[in-house]
């Protein structure tokens, strides 16, 4: 009688085709994974420019601010700078209106810029100036 024992388990291709795979997965996982948390990272850094946005706006609609010059940190009922690293949040200043608001090197350091359109309720905001467009982290 002549019976064959069939085979079981994997040839050592099978497997190296599986690791090349596993490995171009990971390869292109990697980087697509470390963005998305920058950007996360990043969201800190937007919501520390909340509190000064919010107070130009209360300043320009209760009138206290009549110029763009006027609305500095510190002043009119705006927040004051802050300054030294808190998480990820390095510095939050406001000058004449525009809030910029840096990043530590977790994120790369670049600015979150915000530009009022003036001094005319509702305040429309822009950050076309942010140098964080040029990463995508914002």
């Amino acid at each position: 009688m002549n019976t064959q024992k069939s085979q079981q388990g994997f040839t050592l291709i099978e497997l190296m085709i599986v690791v090349a795979i596993i490995g171009i997965l990971a390869s292109i996982a990697l980087p697509a994974y470390q963005t998305y948390t920058k950007k996360a990272r990043f969201s800190e850094v937007i919501l520390a420019a909340t509190p000064y946005k919010s107070a130009f706006e209360v300043a320009v609609q209760t009138g206290r601010i009549t110029a763009i010059g006027d609305a500095d940190a510190g002043t009119n009922g705006i927040p004051a700078a802050t300054a030294g690293a808190t998480g990820v949040v390095a510095s939050v200043t406001m000058t004449d209106g525009v809030i910029t608001a840096t990043g530590t090197a977790v994120v790369d350091s670049v600015d979150y810029e915000l530009t009022p359109n003036g001094i005319v309720a509702p305040v429309q905001w822009s950050d076309t100036t942010s140098t964080c467009i040029a990463t995508g982290l914002c």
